[in-house]
């Protein structure tokens, strides 16, 4: 099987663990961002104001060193944003986006722990971990501002989790082609046990990483979507099938991938889906400007419903 083909459908799949010679194979190249500047800092962030570095350093959460990177002005009412990349991806892999984004709003992005230059879990990671992580961040970079998550592949997952926890904080979502939030479930139906060849490590590799066996250690268990109520949510998933050119068994993914695309849109009982014509996996790659918009689109929105927010209470 073409290795291109079989490193993308891996990587979509959430399953570019480090060691089997996948990752980063789907990857465009040139994604280091610009020069940063690198500052440790040992205590963990605080709602309140917001640190309004810009560049890259590491904070303090948890006990743990987090490598954050942020970029623009924090101004008005707008809310920040905070990019979440997908497995085995660090920041670097999103600096494009987040340069062009700055350039309306205030964008941040981290290594979640185990990638990058972020500490390594000390075991086993479960959704809520990982999401008092980004709590940290999000405390630290965006204090009591309102919050913009976009997230791709895995980071897609953990933003569409995490929102409906945190409606105080995350009021608009975009997730980029986020992994299904019942990747195990689809995977051993849609791929017997008995499979063998690409199809069989394709399964066997997947099940294994969603019960923690990738760099974050992270255990991600199927679950329902719950809602985040009526945030301003879009969807994107890839319009390229290249999943279904997976032998035998590559129709039925690709068909459950488009479903648990759907099922993230209710997220929101405004959510939107929306097809990135001549995309892969990677969206904010193929399909920059498409991403581009989806983002400023939901973060004006916000932005909107914060300024009447405290219009409304001034007076």
């Amino acid at each position: 099987m073409n290795r291109i083909l079989k490193a993308t459908a891996v990587a979509a799949l959430c399953c570019t663990v480090a060691g089997t010679g996948y990752a980063g194979v789907a990857q465009a190249e040139g994604h280091g961002g610009a020069d940063r500047t690198t500052a440790r800092v040992s205590h963990p962030g605080h709602a309140g104001r917001a640190d309004s570095f810009v560049g890259e350093k590491k904070i303090g959460v948890r006990g743990y060193s987090v490598n954050v990177s942020c970029s623009g002005r924090q101004t008005g009412h707008k809310p920040v944003v905070v990019l979440v990349a997908g497995l085995g991806d660090g920041l670097d892999a999103m600096a494009d986006l987040q340069k062009t984004l700055s350039e309306k709003n205030r964008v941040c992005s981290y290594d979640r722990l185990g990638e990058g230059k972020s500490d390594k879990p000390r075991g086993p990671q479960s959704l809520e971990d990982s999401g008092r992580i980004l709590t940290g961040v999000i405390n630290r970079v965006a204090g009591d501002s309102p919050v913009v998550l976009a997230g791709h592949s895995l980071g897609g997952l953990i933003a569409g989790r995490y929102a409906p926890e945190h409606r105080d904080r995350v009021k608009g979502l975009v997730l980029m082609d986020a992994t299904s939030p019942t990747m195990t479930a689809d995977i051993t139906r849609a791929i017997p046990e008995s499979a063998t060849g690409d199809a069989g490590d394709l399964r066997a590799q997947t099940v294994s990483t969603m019960r923690g066996g990738n760099p974050e250690n992270l255990v991600v268990p199927d679950g329902r979507v719950r809602s985040a109520g009526w945030i301003p949510t879009e969807v994107l998933r890839h319009g390229q099938q290249y999943l279904a050119a997976f032998p035998t068994y590559g129709p039925t993914l690709e068909s459950d991938w488009t479903k648990a695309q759907y099922k993230w849109a209710t997220v929101s009982q405004r959510g939107t889906v929306r097809v990135a014509e001549d995309s892969g996996h990677y969206i904010y790659v193929d399909r920059k400007d498409m991403v581009v918009k989806s983002i400023q689109r939901v973060a004006a929105e916000v932005t909107q419903q914060n300024s009447g927010r405290w219009g409304h209470a001034g007076r």
